[in-house]
């Protein structure tokens, strides 16, 4: 397992398959590289099942124990299902969708070796759902849930953005995975500096204060130092990355754009990496070269300066 500068083995990778999307949620930021979703029909720049797979074989050769497969929506890939079927063996795979595909394929994604699913899911209203995601599907997102769950692709989790637009929900949305066995929820914290709207957040923290009195029970995670709050019979975690070294400092994942290009961070864009024409001799020398030249965005990449305000850490610059 490969281990960057600063410590940081790298047991995971997350690999956009696509960036087309058949919802336009006001929060996307696409893997933090911004709207470039074209038109719905498959572009020949999309990784191809074979560069994914041979990407997948080289990495499992530096111990990578997990993949995440995402998007845009994964799911409008028609060749998911062979792409999780021809996955190491020694991979967890795990999937994030916004669940409309689910109903339907549930049962084959977990007989190709799916392990679990992320389900975008920002309020249990119709009306409201409409609002944030520009889509009518909450219908099919709450069937495509309970498909999951059906499949045995357990615990579902539920992804929900919080920001000035869902932070009224997060209550019903917490006490509805208290209700339903089977249901986790992560609670994302919203990245105004990947979608340019910093009058949208709010403060996390008084999430995490308002749950800590909820609570059955709290643990912390040794990934990312994340929380963890029991209610009832769910489990809601807080993933609050912004300003937050403590989160950085444990990332153990490298990322794969749709394009096939490695990304070292979330939050940049400029080190993102080509592997070639895909060989595993440039996969390999190209994965390697990520790793080494992985740094922490919060408190290495950004530093604070003399008024606490964060800025790029000179070394970088023109780097």
């Amino acid at each position: 397992m490969l281990v960057d500068d600063f410590g940081r083995e790298v047991s995971g990778v997350r690999i956009s398959l696509t960036d087309r999307c058949n919802f336009d949620c006001v929060y996307c930021h696409n893997e933090g590289l911004g709207d470039t979703r074209g038109p719905m029909e498959p572009s020949d720049d999309e990784m191809s099942t074979d560069d994914v797979v041979r990407f997948l074989e080289v990495v499992e050769e530096f111990g990578v124990e997990k993949v995440k497969f995402t998007g845009g929506e994964p799911m409008l890939r028609q060749d998911l299902e062979e792409i999780i079927e021809r996955t190491p063996d020694s991979m967890e795979t795990s999937l994030t969708t916004n669940g409309t595909f689910l109903p339907g394929r549930a049962e084959d994604l977990k007989a190709a070796g799916l392990s679990r699913v992320n389900v975008s899911q920002d309020a249990l209203d119709p009306e409201a759902f409409a609002e944030i995601t520009k889509s009518g599907a909450y219908d099919k997102v709450m069937e495509g849930v309970e498909a999951a769950l059906d499949a045995g692709l357990d615990p579902v989790k539920l992804n929900m953005v919080v920001f000035e637009h869902t932070a009224g929900y997060v209550e019903e949305m917490v006490d509805h995975v208290a209700e339903n066995p089977g249901l986790q929820l992560q609670l994302i914290e919203y990245m105004p500096e990947l979608t340019g709207r910093p009058e949208w957040n709010i403060d996390i923290q008084r999430v995490h204060d308002w749950l800590a009195e909820k609570a059955d029970r709290v643990e912390m995670r040794e990934m990312h130092h994340r929380r963890r709050y029991f209610v009832g019979e769910g489990m809601v975690e807080i993933v609050d990355p912004v300003e937050n070294e403590d989160f950085c400092a444990n990332c153990h994942r490298v990322r794969v754009t749709h394009e096939g290009f490695l990304k070292g961070c979330l939050n940049r864009n400029d080190d993102l990496r080509p592997m070639g024409e895909m060989t595993r001799e440039e996969i390999r020398e190209a994965y390697r070269e990520t790793v080494e030249e992985r740094v922490p965005y919060y408190g290495e990449y950004l530093v604070q300066d003399e008024d606490d305000e964060w800025v790029i850490n000179e070394k970088y610059i023109g780097a």
